[in-house]
């Protein structure tokens, strides 16, 4: 500052100095007129440049600053260096701007930036998707008008956001979803509209209250007749054999029932258990075919004709065990529900590259409506009838996860009073060769 004033000061006194030296030798007179001459060029030289520094400012770009000259040459170069540490601030900030957009942007949430007023400020691409707002057109309009449902108005307008708002939305190309809205305060005014996609833990949470109220009704019927039965046989004075041997019975097959279910609901669970991955073995397929055909004849006692046609050499890279609990599965029900004197043929075989194992009946079928729910758990198309032939629910269930973890899949073909296919289509990669002595069998 102080080098400003002495060279602020220096020119009148320069010219003051010139002055006094021209007064003795060309008199006052020019001596004046000399002084003022030269304030009047100086003068001229800084409107101009201030003329320049007007004009610079209607467009102000480092690239039209003017050089200058004199002491505006330095004020110029002040200017330039101001310009640079601008542009390259700038250039941070929206560096910064640009990273928040894209961290925003890859959040798997809904995030809505409002200011004071509920205008939207930004969106991510999910809230644009999920809330049906377009990024550019309606930035500056009030959230409100854009998501119309009342709750959503009557939360907006309570400013309680202490607990999060559940939303019911049917984005265009998505199926319906439940989105749980919070808002954020942040800075001074403004706030955060967040939003979760919430749809995958409610069909969970449903999907464990049906649970629990299935297993709780199938264990309450057997352990109702069992009950029964209990309070009959102590309330008998005198013992009765033909009773008590025919109440044994009836108890004896419930509690068969109660640990079958046991059994499948202790296999499912160790399917859904990830910590315990698939094994990866060898399975030698039309061996366990054989097998399954005689646990098949030997349920089946005699009342339908059961027929394995192994026509594949080929086997399976996976579990043993959990392969023959799905292909058991299959089996079983086909026998269930195919009346005396009807045909239950397993068949193991290659469809183009990829290594199949179907299993026919001639039973009564399924009705279309029926069969995308069937591998659900303890969902029976007749309720009745499946307690009847000793069903548990969960056979199917079984089936779905163990396909899973060998990555195959079940396709159910079926009509009513025409029977039934259910085929376990596996991946090439499952394929492996298994060598046998004997001739393959066609039809056994």
């Amino acid at each position: 500052m102080n080098q400003h004033w002495r060279a602020t000061l220096l020119t009148p006194a320069f010219t003051a100095a010139g002055g006094l030296l021209l007064w003795p030798m060309v008199g006052p007179a020019w001596a004046a007129t000399g002084a003022a001459l030269f304030l009047a060029v100086l003068l001229t030289h800084h409107r101009a440049h201030l003329h320049q520094l007007e004009i610079w400012f209607r467009d102000a770009r480092a690239d039209t600053l003017p050089a200058g000259s004199g002491r505006w040459e330095r004020v110029f170069s002040h200017l330039s260096r101001l310009l640079r540490r601008q542009s390259q601030t700038e250039g941070r900030l929206m560096e910064r701007i640009q990273r928040f957009e894209a961290a925003g942007a890859a959040m798997p949430e809904t995030v809505v930036v409002l200011d004071e007023d509920n205008r939207i400020q930004w969106c991510n691409p999910k809230a644009a998707q999920y809330l049906g707002l377009d990024p550019a057109r309606d930035v500056g309009q009030q959230v409100s008008y854009l998501v119309r449902q009342p709750s959503f108005v009557e939360y907006l307008q309570r400013s309680e956001f202490s607990q999060p708002l559940l939303l019911r939305l049917s984005p265009p190309g998505l199926e319906e979803v439940s989105l749980s809205v919070q808002f954020v305060p942040y800075g001074e005014h403004e706030k955060l509209m967040m939003g979760r996609d919430v749809t995958r833990w409610e069909k969970l949470e449903t999907t464990r209250r049906d649970f629990v109220a299935n297993v709780s009704h199938e264990l309450r019927t057997p352990l109702t007749v069992l009950n029964g039965f209990l309070e009959t046989l102590l309330d008998l004075r005198e013992p009765d054999p033909r009773m008590m041997q025919r109440s044994l019975e009836l108890m004896s097959q419930q509690t068969t029932r109660m640990t079958r279910l046991v059994e499948d609901l202790l296999t499912l669970s160790r399917l859904e258990n990830t910590l315990h991955p698939s094994k990866d073995e060898p399975v030698d397929v039309p061996e366990l075919c054989d097998h399954l055909l005689q646990e098949a004849q030997a349920l089946s006692g005699g009342r339908h004709d059961v027929r394995l046609r192994c026509e594949s050499r080929s086997g399976l890279r996976g579990s043993t065990d959990e392969l023959r609990s799905a292909f058991g599965n299959l089996v079983t029900n086909a026998i269930r529900y195919t009346p005396a004197g009807g045909q239950v043929e397993m068949r193991w075989f290659e469809r183009g590259n990829q290594p199949v194992f179907a299993v026919s009946d001639t039973g009564i079928g399924i009705e279309p409506q029926h069969i995308e729910r069937l591998t659900e758990r303890f969902y029976r198309v007749d309720r009745s009838r499946s307690r009847e032939t000793g069903g548990t629910g969960l056979g199917l269930a079984i089936v779905k996860h163990v396909l899973q973890r060998h990555q195959a899949h079940l396709e159910v073909r079926s009509a009513p009073g025409k029977g039934s296919t259910f085929s376990a289509v596996f991946p090439a990669e499952r394929m492996q060769p298994v060598v046998h002595n004997e001739s393959l069998a066609a039809v056994r």
